[in-house]
């Protein structure tokens, strides 16, 4: 059996992935630059960043698997929230309207030969109330989650609906991660 890497220091990634029966053998977080490029859309960014994970993880005998998860407003990227501020700018940016969720798979092969896809989710947000996102941000949950919420935590009573995969808006499109790991072993 081929050896499988984990090109993630994410443990909702870990959890996603042990959800399904998949352990991996090693977990290297890739370290990359994760600036948005110029013109860049946020399609775009999530499938070249996950790209560039699974080729920035030294393990050639491996099945190497990355993700990127981005979550957008229109074109507009949001941060992985690291500040209170941030957080705030996020969930009042986010509150009463729909956004998208685009998280990039890539797959390398012991060959070198990369597989890759993009998976897109919307979702909306009921309109937050002061004390909703103050209670929110109390919480501490946003620390380092793009958009600044957790959707399989607190987070997920502000949801109103989901269109498409639940597991992307989480981090790791469960469904497409699965085939991609399968048409890569065989």
């Amino acid at each position: 059996m081929t050896r499988l890497v984990l090109a993630s220091a994410s443990p909702r990634r870990l959890a996603l992935l042990t959800q399904i029966g998949v352990t991996p053998d090693e977990v290297i977080a890739a370290d990359i630059d994760e600036t948005p490029l110029p013109k860049e859309t946020p399609r775009q960014l999530a499938l070249r960043l996950a790209r560039r994970k699974a080729e920035a993880v030294d393990a050639a005998d491996a099945v190497v698997l990355a993700a990127d998860t981005v979550v957008a407003v229109g074109r507009r990227v949001l941060p992985k929230a690291e500040t209170e501020a941030q957080a705030r700018e996020c969930l009042r940016l986010l509150s009463g309207r729909s956004h998208r969720v685009y998280t990039g798979v890539a797959v390398r092969t012991p060959r070198g030969a990369l597989r890759e896809r993009l998976v897109e989710t919307r979702v909306a947000f009921k309109l937050l109330s002061p004390q909703e996102l103050d209670a929110y941000i109390a919480s501490g949950e946003w620390q380092g989650k793009a958009g600044g919420y957790a959707v399989q935590g607190l987070a997920a009573r502000f949801v109103v609906s989901i269109i498409g995969s639940y597991s992307n808006v989480v981090g790791l499109p469960l469904y497409e991660t699965a085939n991609l790991l399968e048409s890569a072993r065989t």
